[in-house]
């Protein structure tokens, strides 16, 4: 072999060693990335096969010891609000060991800096009560309220962590960290799933406790509207306005009474009988009610052939002319039901209604009488006022409309009134002026 031959042979033969370091050079990166990509496969499809964060963490940890081949290893991650230790799995601790970490991670929490700064920028080889044992320590930031900190031994094959393993371990914590966030993510929703169903439920009881008020609504407004048939529209307006207040005392004060009586109601009684005559008296009485109500009178007290009616507008002298205006209009009525209406198919014997108005002072409220059968309340007026009026109507004759000098004092302005002079009434002591309402 010549000696340039020679030369060529071991130039030939360094070329084919070092393109034998470069592929075994290559296999080995190809045999790493394939660990690698394989480590962070089985870790992730078994992170992410669950939504519980204490089953990732732990499932987490034991994948991390197995790849690398350790024994002994810890992960935690941080409260800041609570400023507590929120998760915390170990594998291979001492009892000691695990008590150290506890109490140094409890005073680095308790620290007036945390949690200010960036817990990945801390030397964790200068915190001792991290165990000795461990060779790997590495935080993350799953949240800016939840830091954690991972912790893994020596490796069982004496090997120290190198650049390329921490590169995995990075891969491997940033997935876990997007597994502990979904995981979150679903505790929260499941948290609030249960508000909701509690909620619903809260709902459901108030709907309840809704349908069983408006149902006792229903029955009060019921009785309600039955009562309002019995009760004057006074006593149920002062209740609605003020359901708590003292209402039944009676008290003296200006009013304007009304009395109306039917002339000649016995002989018509007698002529026609009694079922004819209460049927004649409801439909007159019927259409009567309209004016007194549009007028706000209210009727107090009704006998057979009258009514009494107060009106107790705040005003003087618009109660006084309610009162005029509802008589007068009453008048009219009666007489359109005089010529319109029978009695069984016979002409109708018209009816004459007389009535009596006098303006004053006069106590009015509830009146109570007690018996051995209990006690009765009744809403009405009595005094002067009261007697005066009802002398004036039984003075009245042929359909008039007679009223006191108070009343027709107040009302000039609206209403004109005949004086009739002065009458010595029954049971008062003084005469009494009386006026006639003109046509």
């Amino acid at each position: 072999m010549t000696a340039m031959n020679k030369m060529d042979y071991q130039l030939e033969l360094k070329r084919l060693r070092d393109e034998l370091r470069q592929s075994e050079h290559v296999q080995t990166e190809l045999d790493r990335r394939v660990f690698y990509l394989k480590t962070l496969y089985d870790v992730s499809k078994d992170i992410f096969s669950s939504v519980e964060s204490e089953k990732i963490l732990r499932s987490f940890l034991l994948m991390a010891m197995g790849n690398f081949g350790v024994t002994r290893g810890f992960i935690l991650t941080l409260n800041s609000a609570s400023r507590g230790i929120q998760h915390f799995v170990e594998v291979g601790l001492e009892a000691g060991e695990m008590t150290d970490l506890r109490n140094g991670v409890a005073g680095l929490l308790k620290h007036e800096f945390f949690p200010r700064f960036p817990i990945n920028e801390m030397d964790f080889s200068r915190q001792d009560f991290l165990p000795k044992s461990l060779a790997f320590i590495q935080s993350f930031t799953l949240e800016t309220d939840c830091p954690g900190i991972l912790g893994l031994g020596a490796k069982l094959i004496g090997e120290p962590y190198n650049e390329h393993d921490v590169e995995l371990l990075d891969t491997l914590v940033n997935n876990l960290v997007v597994a502990l966030k979904n995981a979150r993510s679903f505790e929260e929703i499941k948290k609030l799933n249960r508000n909701l169903a509690a909620k619903n439920v809260e709902l459901k009881k108030a709907l309840k406790e809704l349908k069983a008020a408006m149902r006792k609504v229903e029955i009060l407004e019921s009785i309600k509207a039955d009562l309002c048939k019995f009760v004057p529209n006074t006593v149920t307006r002062m209740i609605e306005k003020s359901p708590a207040a003292d209402i039944m005392e009676a008290r003296e004060r200006d009013v304007t009474v009304l009395f109306l009586d039917i002339e000649g109601y016995t002989k018509i009684t007698e002529n026609v009988g009694a079922t004819e005559v209460n049927a004649l008296i409801e439909k007159y009485f019927s259409v009567f009610m309209d004016a007194i109500y549009e007028n706000n009178g209210d009727v107090v007290e009704t006998a057979g052939d009258g009514l009494m009616v107060l009106f107790l507008t705040e005003d003087d002298a618009v109660h006084a002319l309610e009162a005029v205006r509802a008589a007068r209009t009453i008048r009219e009525k009666a007489c359109l039901i005089n010529d319109d209406c029978g009695l069984d198919s016979q002409p109708l014997v018209p009816l004459v209604i007389n009535i009596g108005i006098c303006s004053g002072q006069a106590f009015v409220g509830a009146a109570k009488f007690e018996s051995y059968t209990g006690s009765r309340w009744a809403y009405t007026s009595h005094g002067n006022t009261v007697n005066i009026a009802a002398r004036i109507c039984s003075k009245a004759t042929g359909g008039a409309i007679l009223a006191s000098r108070s009343t027709a004092e107040r009302v000039k302005d609206q209403f004109s009134f005949e004086p009739l002079g002065a009458f010595a009434l029954k049971n008062l002591s003084e005469e009494v002026e009386i006026f006639a309402l003109k046509d």
